[in-house]
């Protein structure tokens, strides 16, 4: 006799032995125990849940001799032959070669027969979404208003090609994915009837290798039974993993350890090792990612073992690894690989792909705890208002963060230490230190709770090598001013996580040294680049056209002409705001109460648009009405460079120096110095608001 193989053989004859699927056989033995039967069923789900074998127990339960029943007898004409496809009454269609409108009017021929023996006639029709449309047509009228003795039970993987108005006239099952675990048992009890010894994680590997489907883990357990042979060897885990070509368990686990210890060296020589046993890798990649699920939930949970598809003893390591890592580090691995994972997969270099990223993995920067950064805070709050000053005096320096290996130990906060050292007195002479470190504190300490979530989403998963602290909403010294730190120890802020300063009196420039926009400004390049010094005498205007040919440096005009023109702007841009933004480029080359020269470059569009007659008369008023009497307006033609500067760029060049100073005033800020040396960090960008840039 001819082998037969696993899931023919050990195939469910009762509703009692189908796995997984209890939502369906609980509703049909119900059906059937209430004499509910419907007269057409139709079962769908993914290939080897059960639904033709379901079929083929509704049918024994309805024909039972004994029946209907659910629980058919197994042991009558009926039952017997209906088990092995025998019955002239319960015909078993092929709907892949039997789709045609002809198949379909001869069956329906046969349809007003009774039944040879059984109690009914049964039509179970596998694959039935390859029916064609005139076939689905001819079937309706029969579906919807069959013969009394006639069943139909239609089995599909694919129900979105079923016609709607077919879906309408049938009762619909759908069969779900079978567990891992169910799987496992379901092998172990088949295992046992046929007396080969297997070691559970090697039933484990086969049920995830299945992925929810009976047959497929019944035949992927024969193709493991005639590996082992007839020496009658255990079934293991290893040889599982060697028949199936998928990773062992065990070498998924010595990965997940090199990840968490970080050792990149290791998860290299790891994925070398696969790569040379020719395991395929983007598989690998997908277990892997799998495997650091677990790790997570066998850390969240206090009994992981139901959440879990491995064996005992693989349940015990997985707590055991992730008893070593923080909570927050393992989400952080898992959430880095699982965006590397569709890299590996879509690769032609998947080896390289799954490589860089355990190397990047691994390498990731340390979490700094939120009581550590608190700690740290408070001891920046004691140093500012104890006067200790940089490490000498008061309650001495705080610690230093520990440094990750190869990190400078001094970095780029030692030159700033005597800075440091000296500005909490200036601070406290103006009675704004300690405000500002009570402010500080406070304010870490109420946006402390979200901090350690947000470095989890920081630069961790690419690998970055070093942390960023950025002090937002307002940093010290100047209006609207932000400064962000760089360095090894220094911890990771994002979004409401950061600590905010925006109480604190240095905040809004109230005893900064910095630039304020209300005060007196710092040494501005206005008077450097565009205007005389005021002790010198103003040179006279020149009283016709000025040779631009010239190599010295073109004449600026004096702080009084550009106050005066700015006036006349103003007055200009109150009328008519797009003319005011033409003459703003305008080159002033005199400007006197008789007599105003502007140059404009030759054919250039600003120029066609100040020498409108509209534009001129709108202009020659404005400077009557500003100096009290007519002036001549004179335009003139110049090359680029040929004369001074135009209040636009004026204007731009403030700007600029404005906002500079207001950078030079943040990095050089006491606080901002004290806070790089007792982070470790150093200065790596200072951010201005829109309003205070533009003011």
């Amino acid at each position: 006799m001819s082998y037969v193989v696993l899931a023919r053989k050990w195939r469910p004859q009762s509703f009692e032995d189908l796995v997984g699927q209890e939502h369906v056989s609980t509703t049909l033995a119900n059906a059937i125990a209430r004499d509910r039967v419907a007269h057409a069923f139709l079962f769908t789900g993914v290939r080897g849940v059960g639904k033709t074998t379901s079929a083929r127990i509704l049918a024994k339960a309805l024909n039972c001799v004994h029946g209907p029943t659910a629980k058919p007898c197994q042991a009558c004409p009926a039952c017997a032959e209906i088990t092995v496809g025998a019955d002239v009454d319960v015909q078993e269609i092929d709907g892949a070669s039997y789709n045609g409108v002809d198949e379909v009017r001869k069956l329906q021929e046969s349809l007003p027969y009774r039944p040879a023996r059984d109690r009914f006639k049964i039509f179970i029709v596998d694959e039935v979404h390859m029916l064609s449309n005139a076939a689905w047509n001819a079937f309706l009228k029969t579906l919807e208003e069959p013969p009394p003795h006639v069943k139909f039970i239609f089995a599909t993987t694919e129900v979105h090609k079923v016609p709607v108005t077919i879906l309408s006239r049938c009762q619909r099952y759908d069969f779900k994915l079978i567990g891992a675990q169910q799987i496992a048992a379901r092998l172990r009890w088949v295992l046992e009837q046929e007396k080969i010894p297997a070691d559970d994680p090697a039933l484990s590997a086969l049920a995830r290798e299945a992925a929810g489907s009976m047959r497929d883990a019944m035949s992927l357990l024969d193709q493991v039974i005639a590996w082992v042979g007839t020496s009658g060897d255990r079934i293991t885990a290893e040889g599982v993993a060697k028949v199936l070509g998928v990773a062992d368990r065990v070498v998924l686990h010595r990965l997940a350890e090199a990840l968490v210890d970080g050792d990149p060296a290791a998860c290299v020589r790891i994925v070398g090792e696969l790569a040379q046993e020719g395991y395929d890798l983007p598989h690998v990649a997908r277990d892997f990612l799998a495997h650091l699920r677990d790790l997570v939930v066998a850390k969240v949970c206090d009994d992981p073992a139901p959440l879990l598809d491995l064996a005992d003893e693989e349940v015990a390591d997985a707590r055991a690894l992730a008893a070593r890592a923080d909570a927050d580090d393992l989400t952080r691995l898992h959430q880095g690989f699982s965006r590397a994972f569709d890299d590996i997969v879509r690769s032609g270099q998947p080896r390289a792909s799954l490589e860089m990223a355990l190397v990047r993995l691994a390498r990731r920067p340390p979490l700094l705890p939120i009581d550590e950064l608190l700690r740290r805070l408070g001891d920046l709050e004691r140093r500012l208002n104890g006067g200790g000053g940089g490490g000498g005096g008061g309650g001495g320096a705080p610690e230093r963060a520990p440094q990750r290996p190869g990190a400078p130990s001094g970095g780029a906060a030692a030159p700033r230490r005597g800075a440091a050292e000296a500005a909490p007195e200036e601070a406290r002479g103006a009675g704004a230190a300690p405000a500002y470190g009570a402010a500080a504190s406070g304010a870490a300490r109420a946006n402390g709770a979200a901090a350690n979530g947000a470095m989890a989403n920081g630069a961790m998963a690419n690998g970055a090598a070093a942390n960023v602290v950025s002090l937002v909403n307002g940093a010290p010294g100047v209006n609207g001013a932000a400064a962000s730190f760089a360095g090894s120890a220094a911890p990771a802020f994002a979004g409401a996580a950061a600590p905010a300063f925006a109480k604190a009196p240095y905040a809004n420039g109230a005893a900064a040294p910095a630039y304020r926009p209300d005060s007196a400004p710092p040494p501005s390049p206005r008077g450097a680049l565009y205007s005389v010094p005021q002790s010198a005498p103003a040179a006279p205007a020149p009283s016709g056209p000025v040779s631009r040919t010239s190599s010295a440096p073109p004449p600026a005009m004096s702080a009084s002409d550009l106050a005066t023109w700015r006036a006349v702007i103003t007055a200009v841009r109150a009328q008519r705001p797009a003319l005011a933004s033409v003459l703003e480029h305008a080159a002033v080359l005199e400007l006197s109460p008789t007599r105003v020269v502007l140059g404009y470059e030759a054919n250039s569009f600003l120029s066609g648009q100040a020498t409108e007659p509209a534009a001129r008369d709108m202009l020659a008023r404005v400077l009557q009405s500003h100096f009290g009497g007519p002036a001549e307006l004179v335009f003139e033609t110049i090359t680029r460079g040929s004369a001074g500067p135009s209040l636009a760029q004026v204007e731009t060049a403030e700007r600029k120096a404005r906002v500079d100073a207001a950078r030079r005033a943040v990095a050089d800020h006491p606080l901002v110095t004290a806070a790089i040396e007792l982070l470790g960090a150093e200065l790596k960008d200072v951010r201005l608001s829109p309003e205070f840039a533009d003011g």
